[in-house]
């Protein structure tokens, strides 16, 4: 599998490693970005995958609430000028509106609903496109719910109210009331915003992920020379802190970098004189997955390297 400068740049920025080590280690994976990622972690050259604040697709994340019912939308477009034009932002407001009345995450659904203005999402959206000259897309949408609580939305740099690059959702089943709800929701949500769990609790994270994981630490443990035994240890330490740092509720909570969340949830619930549990939570980061190739830097790289 061949691959590109564009690639090595992003292997760098991925894992902090050189930009020779980050061409070696496609070389000797082929091409493969994600096996090199593990190749340069599993020598020591790489941090554990970097969570990155770059976005890599321009747009917006809408974020709406109503009730026990929230839900988080993305809009992706081409430059960030269009992600400032009022029109872009307006149809994205109205979006995360008629998403919040569907019954499940399913885009296509969405993108047949009725819009306010007449016709459907997709035909605004046809109309959109046309109009602004760039190209757009209703990229995903996910919807959190309480039987009784609230949920809470949270947008960390809104370019408008509920718009923004990072809009996060807070699900908290209780019986407390919204003074006590609401607060808490958006420090748990500022929290989400800033360390990006990957799962609500260790058990939710994905299993492959968990795999990936034992498998880079069974090779740093294995390149240690201790006994088996020792090395075995070695492995389940590393995937028990791997998983107690990506679940939200085992993570600590950035506001005093101390308690875990779950701490932080049950001690606010016996402040309450009732119950609170965190049952659900959203995090859309604007572009998550999607490689842009900046070419005058990869042509850079091209040059230093010799790619």
């Amino acid at each position: 599998m061949a691959y590109t400068a564009a690639d090595v740049k992003n292997l760098r920025e991925r894992t902090g490693a050189g930009m020779m080590d980050c061409k070696k280690a496609l070389e000797e994976a082929n091409g493969d970005f994600e096996a090199a990622v593990d190749s340069l972690r599993a020598k020591g050259l790489a941090a554990a995958a970097k969570k990155s604040s770059r976005t890599a697709a321009e747009g917006l994340v809408g974020v709406a609430v109503e009730g026990t019912k929230g839900v988080a939308v993305e809009v992706n477009s081409e430059t960030d000028f269009v992600a400032k034009n009022d029109q872009f932002q307006d149809f994205v407001r109205k979006t995360t509106q008629v998403a919040l009345g569907q019954s499940s995450d399913d885009v296509e659904a969405l993108k047949s609903a009725s819009y306010p203005d007449g016709g459907t999402v997709s035909d605004k959206l046809t109309d959109n496109v046309a109009t602004i000259g760039e190209n757009q897309q209703v990229r995903r949408m996910k919807t959190v719910s309480v039987p009784n609580g609230i949920v809470v939305p949270y947008m960390h740099n809104a370019a408008a109210p509920n718009l923004g690059k990072i809009g996060v959702l807070v699900a908290l089943e209780s019986d407390a009331g919204a003074d006590v709800l609401e607060p808490l929701g958006k420090q748990i949500a500022m929290h989400i915003a800033a360390a990006f769990p990957l799962a609500l609790s260790a058990d939710d994270l994905d299993q492959e992920l968990i795999e990936r994981e034992r498998k880079i630490a069974a090779e740093k443990a294995a390149e240690s020379g201790k006994p088996e035994n020792v090395q075995e240890k070695m492995v389940e330490g590393a995937v028990a802190k791997f998983a107690k740092e990506n679940a939200l509720l085992s993570q600590v909570f950035v506001m005093d970098n101390k308690t875990p969340v779950a701490q932080v949830v049950e001690q606010a619930g016996k402040e309450a004189g009732t119950k609170i549990v965190l049952t659900d939570f959203v995090r859309y980061q604007l572009g998550e997955g999607i490689e842009k190739e900046e070419s005058d830097f990869a042509a850079e790289v091209a040059a230093a390297a010799g790619v």
